[in-house]
């Protein structure tokens, strides 16, 4: 199942995105507070229980000039992958995440919406973050 954010431009360079990105300790700063709880972070990998009780976990897989790559973790109840997409606009980048799950479809009922909400809040809340 892939999913894709909503396309935003963040006021920051490609640089300054991806060096945010990498520090998982960082993602707290951009998910639901109302919507996620017990947050542990480390500056690779991070995990949190989102609303009814899963737990997931993300892990620094890389990074190249234009894409930053997340997996899931041994926590996570599916493998997936997140990609963040970034392409230099002038002084400002443009990005989207695009989600990538091995989800069958009786889960995929059940996650789509809830995921394609949480990375299009992402997404903006990257947004505001560079712009104060």
């Amino acid at each position: 199942m892939e999913l894709k954010s909503t396309n935003v431009t963040v006021n920051a360079s490609k640089a300054d995105i991806i060096t945010f990105l990498s520090n998982a300790e960082n993602l707290w700063l951009i998910l639901p507070k109302d919507k996620i709880s017990d947050f542990k972070a480390t500056t690779t990998e991070c995990s949190f229980k989102v609303q009814g009780g899963i737990t997931i976990s993300l892990v620094e897989n890389g990074s190249d000039a234009d894409k930053l790559y997340l997996k899931s973790g041994d926590k996570t109840p599916f493998p997936f992958k997140l990609t963040v997409h970034l392409s230099e606009q002038g002084e400002k980048t443009e990005g989207y995440i695009l989600f990538d799950g091995e989800v069958n479809a009786f889960l995929k009922l059940m996650v789509e919406k809830p995921l394609s909400a949480l990375f299009n809040y992402m997404s903006e809340k990257l947004k505001s973050h560079f712009d104060k």
